[in-house]
């Protein structure tokens, strides 16, 4: 699985279209971020939830189909959002165009979690990389 993994990160770094690709110099400059999802609950109703605390997945039917969409917790803080305005943006994410009734809030299976974030700098890899050098090959 690790060659599959680094497959997909060089595909990330190289050729996703939705960014210019890496260049050497900027290696040194790269930082990662994971956010480990935590203490997944279920939510009484869309609202159930703490801003800036817990991140939402919410599940609803639209059309014929079942959509769903996702927010991480530090999404809503850094955009400025009200919980309102968060479930709005989701339902948007998830291909709701024009009004949105609130028959349709009402019929969202919310899930509320958190997120644990572990960051590393290009300088914590290569320090942590000279320990461990026979996972990394």
């Amino acid at each position: 699985s690790s060659g599959i993994n680094a497959e997909y990160g060089l595909t990330s770094a190289m050729s996703d279209s939705r960014f210019s690709p890496v260049s050497k110099h900027e290696i040194c400059q790269l930082s990662v971020s994971v956010s480990l999802l935590v203490g997944f609950e279920t939510g009484r109703d869309y609202l159930d939830w703490t801003l800036g605390i817990h991140g939402i997945k919410i599940e609803f039917t639209f059309g014929r189909s079942t959509k769903t969409a996702t927010f991480l917790p530090d999404v809503a803080p850094e955009q400025g959002w009200s919980k309102e305005e968060t479930v709005d943006a989701l339902l948007r994410k998830a291909g709701v165009r024009g009004a949105i009734p609130q028959s349709m809030k009402d019929s969202i299976k919310l899930v509320r979690y958190r997120s644990e974030k572990v960051a590393m700098d290009f300088n914590d890899y290569v320090k942590e990389r000279q320990h461990v050098p026979e996972l990394l090959n």
